[in-house]
């Protein structure tokens, strides 16, 4: 048997993922798979932050904007050349979805320190949205 190396220690200020992940969370208002249907239905904008092929093995929200999450600070920084022209401004409200509502939380707070404070995320991500039968095409169905 193998045993287990030591863990590393870590350099002061290293923070884990998992107290990064709860930091950001703290700062944003998550919401509820209906939660954000019913803001998008009012006006919010939706963006899925999922790779292609992510998207493709699970589905996609109809009428989500994709901005794959390499890219998204550029695409909504509303001071950058590159911005989206879905960027018009600090107070766009901007919901991002990722698979199952990790990387979406990292990526909402890094839209709150561009400015974008009304920026937040899908609890449980895509999963959860197709769970709660809310508009989705394509994928593949899940095996039991």
């Amino acid at each position: 048997m193998v045993k287990d190396a030591a863990a590393p220690v870590r350099p002061p200020g290293a923070r884990s993922i998992d107290e990064i992940l709860a930091d950001s969370r703290r700062r944003l208002r998550r919401l509820s798979p209906e939660e954000a249907y019913g803001r998008v239905q009012a006006g919010a904008l939706l963006v899925d932050i999922r790779p292609a092929a992510q998207r493709a093995a699970e589905g996609e929200v109809p009428g989500a904007l994709i901005v794959e999450r390499n890219v998204l600070e550029w695409r909504f920084d509303p001071a950058q050349d590159a911005r989206l022209p879905e960027a018009t401004g600090y107070d766009v409200e901007v919901i991002v979805i990722c698979s199952e509502g990790y990387t979406s939380s990292l990526a909402a707070a890094s839209l709150h320190d561009l400015g974008l404070t009304r920026s937040s995320d899908v609890v449980g991500g895509f999963v959860a949205w197709r769970a709660a039968g809310l508009p989705a095409t394509g994928g593949r169905p899940a095996i039991s």
